[in-house]
């Protein structure tokens, strides 16, 4: 596979004419954005008509209106038999593609074949007055409408206002826009921009004490009783317990959704061989659970089990009922975990009681996407129907979508409070598939950008690459234009967030486990990905996914890789002062070595400056690097992730399925690699277990005479350092150590072959 250029994948810095970045436009004053660029746009609303004169024969008509502007028109809905329509719609002109010196709204009559003219109103575009925000809307007027020669007509007026603006007009989001001429009226509702909250998310645990008085089907037989709590599509169940009277006192935790949709149901099951029998079944409603904001303990309740016999075909209650003792509350300390750990975007606990207060603001500008791939193919020709998703928090927002194009121009700014800057934002480029039709969305890319490594109040403004990792290798999908800011009201807030725990208290005070985490995350985004596909626009499944990290943590050879690389990265600073010191000590530099002599007898003399060298020597390495410091956002890097230099075979494998849906060769093919990669993991983790065994036999007299040997060695230490003084056996092991090559050999020393020597348990191994 032909590796990709560096270049292409590189993050560039731009200068767009953003107000944010100290750019001049020559109309500050509608810059109410000042992240992104100015776009310029004609507004006109058509509210509503009266009077209209009939062209049927009974005298009424079926209006409607056209606004006409050069090439591009735009059409409100029809009223069927009415002569006062209100519309109430706006058209929004975009003024670069314009190429007319006046707009025209037309009122027509619908009718089968050939609509009917009742009149029209004609706008002089260098009359049209300029709404600066934070005015107030342009009020509309009436106007008479006229004939086609521009006299005015007896009976019908038109309620209108026109006027210039930004996108910073409260009309722009609900407009009518002319870079969607050749959208349908029904499809507007898919393209339009929106701002989504995510679900109120809850750990919701149940702790399964006991039951009392079961009524088994079989009254001479001892239940095997087993409890199954389920609340929508979870379920867990409690181990089998015998009797009548069961005791378990299990927890379970899910994870649910406000406002309460699903009930918990309790099944208190009996398994009778391979048949289960219900003995009881409990419903309680989630609004009625109480909520515990700490550690305190919920105090326990019995619940009555209903249980339904059936007697001649029809279902009977029985009176005497078998109860459960349950403890149950909504966990409001947690912070209910939807996102990957590393890419978190909010950290705070579920009870918005326990919140604390924000350290800054976030704001984000959306400015334009470039050179993006067409993802589908409109009358012979490749197109995109773009539109981006970002998200930090609960806080979701979606651009409108630009059709057709593959270079779009949002221009959109939208700001999130900030509670930790040890948090993310992710923004993800989605390519429209319900415009036309009930297809998917496909993603093009997405970027992530942590706060921590931002300076506030600067604005940063760059081109950021999109890339996507498919079955034929590492892809670049185009490059997304963004302006970020992060402000900071509160710096002494924001230094304390460094000194406390990164997630709440209750997840130190009454840990989950890593299974539970996972599952309860998996269920989260079910939850977050069905909410927000109610919204309308729809978030679709695949978008909340992809912007969520589903599956990320499937594992795969290229992850393994890159996780490798990165771990000897890290160790790449130890294993070279390693190699520096190997140097000292075979006298490679004379000069440098007697300065390391030099060094370590002063440190000798007086070990009280050990410390203050070491972390004057941390302090000036600091301010030294502190001159090339990043000065631009980390962004994707294709060489960390090992997306360059993958194969084909190992890219196909981590697209494949959970559980797989390949053949049998090709599993057992990549059975046999995972095999022999585990081998090679398996032979490092022994040897790593037969250091710490033999490091234990030193006085487990498994060895005796080894233990002898050092245990004897240790009673002369002893001695030794008693009546030694501290400085000169650090001496004596300094020079020892810094020994000339003329005194060292080739051989291992005394300790090492001795350490070698000493048994581990290998020999019990089978």
């Amino acid at each position: 596979m032909q590796r990709p250029p560096i270049d292409e994948f590189a993050l560039k810095e731009t200068s767009p004419k953003i107000v944010g970045a100290g750019a001049i436009t020559g109309d500050k004053l509608t810059s109410t954005y000042d992240l992104v660029e100015q776009m310029q746009y004609l507004y006109v609303r058509v509210v509503k008509a009266k009077e209209l004169p009939g062209k049927d024969v009974t005298g009424s008509c079926d209006p409607y209106v056209e606004v006409r502007l050069g090439n591009y028109k735009g059409v409100t809905r029809h009223f069927e038999k009415k002569t006062n329509p209100e519309w109430n719609h706006v058209f929004a002109f975009s003024q670069d593609r314009l190429q007319a010196s006046f707009v025209e709204v037309v009122v027509k009559d619908k009718d089968v074949i050939v609509d009917d003219f009742i009149g029209k109103i004609q706008f002089d575009l260098n009359e049209v007055p300029r709404r600066v925000p934070p005015d107030s809307p342009l009020a509309p007027q009436w106007y008479r409408l006229e004939d086609k020669k521009g006299d005015k007509i007896k009976t019908g007026e038109i309620m209108l206002a026109v006027w210039k603006g930004t996108q910073a007009d409260e009309a722009f989001p609900d407009a009518w826009h002319s870079d969607a001429a050749t959208v349908s009226r029904e499809g507007i509702t898919n393209i339009r921009g929106k701002v989504y909250l995510s679900p109120k998310l809850w750990y919701f645990r149940v702790n399964v004490i006991e039951c009392q008085d079961l009524l088994p089907g079989e009254k001479n037989r001892i239940p095997d009783v087993t409890v199954r709590v389920a609340v929508g599509n979870q379920a867990l169940r409690t181990k089998v317990a015998k009797g009548v009277n069961p005791m378990w006192n299990e927890d379970f935790v899910f994870v649910t959704a406000e406002p309460f949709e699903d009930p918990l149901v309790i099944f208190v099951e009996d398994k009778v061989g391979s048949n289960t029998e219900v003995l009881g079944k409990c419903v309680i409603l989630l609004s009625n659970v109480p909520r515990r904001f700490d550690h305190k303990a919920v105090p326990a309740r019995w619940h009555n089990l209903e249980k339904h016999t059936l007697v001649e075909g029809e279902k009977k209650e029985t009176r005497f009922a078998s109860k459960i003792h349950l403890r149950m509350c909504l966990e409001g300390g947690y912070h209910v975990l939807d996102e990957s750990t590393h890419y978190s975007s909010d950290l705070r606990p579920t009870s918005r009681q326990l919140w604390k207060s924000s350290i800054g603001l976030l704001e984000l500008g959306i400015i334009s996407a470039t050179g993006l791939s067409p993802m589908k193919t409109r009358d012979g020709l490749g197109t995109t129907d773009a539109y981006c998703v970002a998200k930090y928090g609960p806080k979701w927002v979606r651009t409108r979508s630009i059709v057709g194009n593959t270079a779009p121009k949002w221009n959109e700014q939208y700001t999130w409070e900030v509670f930790d800057p040890h948090t993310v934002i992710t923004v993800g480029v989605f390519d429209n598939g319900h415009i036309h039709g009930g297809g998917k969305d496909s993603v093009i890319g997405k970027v992530r950008i942590r706060l921590s490594t931002l300076e506030t109040d600067r604005v940063y403004t760059h081109s950021y690459p999109l890339i996507i990792l498919q079955t034929s290798g590492v892809k670049k999908t185009g490059e997304v234009q963004l302006a970020v800011r992060f402000s900071c009201t509160s710096f002494f807030n924001m230094l304390h967030k460094y000194t406390q725990p990164l997630l709440p208290k209750m997840h130190y005070a009454h840990p989950l486990s890593i299974t539970q985490l996972d599952m309860l995350r998996h269920h989260a985004n079910q939850l977050v990905a069905m909410r927000l596909g109610r919204a309308e626009p729809p978030l679709k499944k695949e978008v909340v996914d992809y912007m969520l990290d589903v599956g990320i943590h499937i594992w795969s050879v290229r992850k393994s890789k890159a996780n490798f690389y990165r771990i000897m990265n890290c160790l790449s600073g130890l294993i070279a002062v390693g190699k520096w010191f190997e140097q000292i000590c075979h006298w490679k530099n004379p000069i440098t070595t007697i300065l390391i002599h030099v060094l370590h007898v002063i440190l000798m003399i007086y070990p009280e400056l050990i410390l203050p060298t070491i972390f004057l020597y941390l302090f000036l390495i600091g301010i030294w690097r502190w001159r090339w410091k990043p000065r631009h956002p980390p962004h994707m890097d294709i060489h960390l992730s090992h997306a360059h230099a993958v194969g084909g075979d190992e890219l196909d494998e981590e697209f494949d399925t959970f559980p797989t849906s390949k053949g049998s060769d090709l599993v057992r093919m990549r059975y046999d690699r995972l095999r022999s990669i585990a081998g090679r993991i398996q032979t490092v983790v022994g040897d790593l277990a037969t250091q710490g065994e033999r490091f234990h036999s030193l006085i487990s007299w498994r060895d005796p005479r080894a233990s002898a040997l050092f245990v004897t060695f240790c009673l002369i230490m002893a001695i030794v350092l008693y009546v030694t003084p501290f400085q000169v056996l650090g001496l004596l092991l300094g020079f020892y150590v810094l020994r000339h090559p003329r005194f060292r050999h080739k051989l291992p020393s005394l300790p090492v072959n001795f350490f070698r020597r000493l048994p581990a348990r290998t020999d019990s191994l089978l």
